[in-house]
């Protein structure tokens, strides 16, 4: 991959979570690229989590859509682009300009996003461009809105190090945002009277850093909060002259949570009171909130129950004080300040505002603007569906695999006249849907600016060519712009040229009283460092965003998830995100070490759960819903209740012939916010008939034919999982993953076992082991026999003079559960930091130090118990 500099540092921003942490990327003399944290940048201070160390090894060009295709042809761009500008002309002239959309992404710079939403919004004339940012933060947009009078976060990272309390609802922060918590971890290390209280129906890895667990039933948080929000009032602790000075809509908000038809909360009487007494004794109060609040469909108003305690209590604007949303995309919040929404202007103008949308249209000189929201995500799709939108474009952003109902999104797309898909790869569950797919740069060779969650703006900069053809979101879009006819309104020549066009127009924020006004920030583009704008904190002295300068409290009580259990789908579903993995592993599953932690989708199920149902450990389970199945693995855990199931929502049909979770989620949403309820559909579970399980390994990527697979990179080829009906030929089924060579095989039809291995040169090329039941093997020993000439490859395991690292826990440092075993049960370590010193375990992103404490617990108490 050609470079643009040997030898040099970039200061760039990393590519995942909204924590946006500053990543310094080398290109070393031999062009090999490495990559660690910043420790200048204020959200990170040189931390990174273990996707954030692996960002060097996603770099490959294997895979990537290198140049622009047409019905699956490779073209030139003039012919692509000129295609995308005349069909959607067409269809805007037949159909009106509500007949197209875009659906766009919170992982485009904010350069991106800009241009897009000036040409969908001022020049198409629609506000039917919205963003996968819809799908995981759209509730927190909306309780801000509705209480602050803009899109506002009113804190920053900092203050969760001067919080006495932090209350974590609805977050794993420990694997969802790795660098946040490891601040936090040493926040609390530092400060011991410090509390955490973590709120979840779910124990996670988060739990373990939790003074208080409150494993609260799913959708019961605005009967939490406000049950919290009474004994604020009951026991004195409203700050009066804060609620008189700057506050509406107490009396109502307070009257409704006394009238409330609560719910059951599913915690002790005894935690309640604890969780209260915390809250209300405790001045410096952090609220952290995330999908699981934001995820429903009862989610604006499970924001706005939280910050009605803040409000009430007048902690909120001040160090260590106020409810924070965290967001999950890297630049989500870029996407909200550029009015990347459907039902959003840009700068936090309000697209309902007729002076708000004159003044965006005179400064774009547009020649429309319209005068409605547009239709959001899950709105969007079901257009799609019935034919009102007649022409979509998606960029960087694969609804396919991450869209509720998603079998119902791809059958969509399949039918819909015309779709177009921007994105680095052209293999994603999607961009398989599209009649015009547009190669465009990834991280590492794009230029621009995100925002993180606590509103500092920072450069991502390019320090690699592009791949084949590949060019920036921002230039194509400007140049179907200018075929369309709008040359001198995107007439941009470089991401900088849109930066100081976005700056400029945010002086309407300031204009209109707004808090978003960047405009007279005087800072070079190619040299600005990491800064927050705005203040450093909002509403500690008033200064709401509402036409009288006050802030709102929400009359908001209880509502039921959507989805109620029945007969036929009586568990409640969870989903959410692993340790390792991104999205829809566009860019992770690039990365061997991040599958080594978890490979394959999953179910986590309580062992009364899967006794009942005969479902045993390790075997397979379908999992349906009335929109959908999958298959997943059995992970027996009490770490989820009887009655509720978890399951990861990133594998794809690139990596797992039936791990896409979203096609079973129910498509319902919020009101108010559009959001997808996303952790409670409900389904059933029932053990998948397999007549046989295997591992394989193989070094060219195999196209398995059988019911169940499941794959996964490793240095030197990949991995996989499978299961299905038993092959009538075992070896000629093992050809068929690896290829001809040389076979040998130990086979025993009686007992329905088979290994098998695959050589050519007395080179590994593939191995297979399979039998009746989930085969026990070493993995990672396999894994590391590819392309090698090793002996002994059908027994399995290494021999006896090879140490088998076992499953890996730590995959910034492959470090695996046998490696910590025998470290504890021959040197005597048996604390994190223990093992940490001596194997490294824990010592960069930290993710893994929950589960390290769980296996150190678990042996003391065997210890003890022999």
């Amino acid at each position: 991959m050609k470079d643009l500099g040997l030898g040099n540092t970039v200061k760039t921003t990393c590519a995942y979570c909204g924590v946006g942490c500053g990543v310094l990327a080398t290109i070393s003399p031999a062009g090999e690229v490495t990559v660690k944290g910043d420790p200048e940048h204020p959200a990170n201070y040189g931390r990174l989590c273990s996707k954030g160390s692996a960002l060097a090894d996603t770099l490959s060009s294997i895979g990537r859509l290198v140049s622009p295709e047409i019905g699956g042809v490779k073209t030139d761009w003039d012919t692509a682009l000129e295609l995308v500008a005349k069909r959607f002309q067409k269809t805007i002239a037949e159909h009106g300009p509500d007949s197209v959309a875009f659906y766009v992404s919170g992982q485009l710079l904010t350069e991106d996003y800009y241009v897009a939403n000036k040409l969908m919004k001022g020049f198409i004339g629609s506000a039917n461009i919205d963003t996968n940012s819809r799908l995981c933060m759209a509730s927190s947009v909306a309780g801000h809105r509705r209480a602050f009078g803009t899109d506002t976060v009113p804190g920053n990272y900092e203050d969760l190090e001067q919080a006495d309390l932090v209350v974590l609802t609805g977050s794993n922060l420990a694997w969802c945002h790795p660098v946040i918590y490891q601040r936090l971890l040493a926040a609390k290390t530092t400060n011991p009277a410090m509390k955490v209280v973590n709120i979840d129906p779910r124990r996670t890895a988060t739990s373990d850093i939790a003074d208080l667990h409150l494993q609260i039933e799913v959708g019961a948080d605005v009967t939490l909060f406000n049950r919290l929000l009474l004994a604020i009032v009951d026991s004195g602790h409203v700050d009066h002259d804060y609620v008189a000075a700057h506050v509406n809509g107490f009396d109502a908000a307070v009257e409704a949570a006394r009238n409330e038809a609560r719910a059951d909360l599913g915690i002790s009487d005894a935690d309640l009171q604890a969780f209260i007494d915390l809250w209300t004794g405790t001045e410096k109060v952090v609220t952290v909130y995330s999908q699981g609040v934001n995820q429903s469909s009862s989610g604006s108003d499970k924001v706005n129950a939280i910050i009605n305690c803040h409000l009430a209590t007048g902690r909120i604007g001040h160090a260590g004080m106020g409810p924070f949303s965290v967001t999950g995309q890297p630049n989500a919040m870029g996407g909200r300040e550029v009015g990347g929404l459907a039902n959003m202007l840009a700068c936090h103008l309000d697209l309902e505002n007729a002076d708000h949308r004159e003044a965006v249209q005179d400064f774009w000189h547009a020649p429309a603007m319209p005068d409605q929201a547009g239709l959001k995500a899950v709105e969007m799709f079901d257009a799609v569906a019935d034919g009102r939108i007649k022409a979509i474009w998606i960029m960087c952003t694969n609804p396919v695999v991450s869209m509720p109902e998603a079998d119902k999104v791809r059958t969509a797309l399949e039918d819909c006249d015309f779709v177009v898909v921007s994105d680095m790869y052209g293999d994603t569950d999607t961009a398989l849907t599209a009649d015009v797919l547009l190669p465009a740069t990834g991280w590492s060779e794009k230029d621009g600016t995100v925002t993180n969650s606590d509103r500092t703006i920072s450069r991502q900069r390019r320090f690699l060519a592009p791949v084949g053809q590949a060019k920036h979101d921002w230039d194509i879009i400007s140049e179907v712009g200018r075929r369309m006819g709008w040359e001198r309104a995107f007439a941009y020549t470089a991401p900088e040229d849109i930066f100081r066009e976005y700056a400029a127009l945010s002086s309407l924020g300031g204009k209109f009283g707004k808090d978003f006004d960047i405009s007279a920030w005087d800072i070079g583009y190619d040299c600005m460092t990491p800064t927050r704008w705005g203040k450093e904190r909002y509403f500690g002295n008033g200064g709401f965003y509402h036409a009288d300068g006050r802030a709102k409290m929400l009359p908001v009580q209880y509502t039921a998830p959507k989805s109620a259990p029945t007969d036929a789908f009586p568990l409640r579903m969870n989903s959410g995100r692993v340790r390792d993995h991104w999205h829809t592993m566009t860019r992770t599953g690039q990365a061997a070490r991040l599958s080594q932690h978890l490979a394959e989708p999953f179910i986590e199920i309580h062992p009364a759960t899967a006794e009942r149902l005969g479902i045993k450990p390790a075997h397979l389970v379908e999992v349906t819903s009335p929109h959908g199945k999958a298959i997943v693995r059995a992970l027996i855990t009490d770490r989820v209740r009887r009655r509720e199931v978890f399951v990861p929502i990133h594998w794809t049909g690139q990596y797992s012939s039936a791990g896409r979770v979203d096609a079973l989620v129910t498509g319902y949403t919020d009101p108010v916010s559009g959001q997808p309820e996303s952790k409670a559909t409900c389904v059933d579970a029932q053990p998948f008939a397999a007549d046989f399980y295997a591992f394989a390994v193989s070094t060219a990527e195999p196209q398995p034919d059988c019911a169940y697979w499941a794959k996964a990179r490793v240095d030197a080829g990949w991995r996989m999982e499978l299961a299905g009906a038993k092959p009538a030929d075992w070896e000629a089924f093992a050809i068929s993953l690896f290829g001809k060579g040389d076979v040998t095989s130990v086979i025993d039809d009686a007992r329905g076992i088979a290994r098998i291995a695959v050589t050519r040169n007395g080179k590994l090329l593939g191995a297979l082991f399979a039998g009746p039941e989930p085969v026990a093997v070493s993995r990672s020993h396999l894994a590391s026999l590819l392309g090698e000439a090793p002996d002994a490859v059908l027994a399995g395991r290494p021999g006896a003079d090879q140490p088998d690292a076992g499953p890996i826990i730590c995959s910034c440092f492959s470090v695996g559960v046998n490696t910590i075993l025998t470290a504890m049960e021959k040197d005597g370590l048996m604390t994190v930091e223990a093992i940490g010193k001596a194997l490294s375990a824990g010592t960069n992103c930290g993710s893994c130090k929950p589960e390290i404490a769980q296996l150190i617990a678990r042996t003391a108490i065997r210890e003890a118990a022999e």
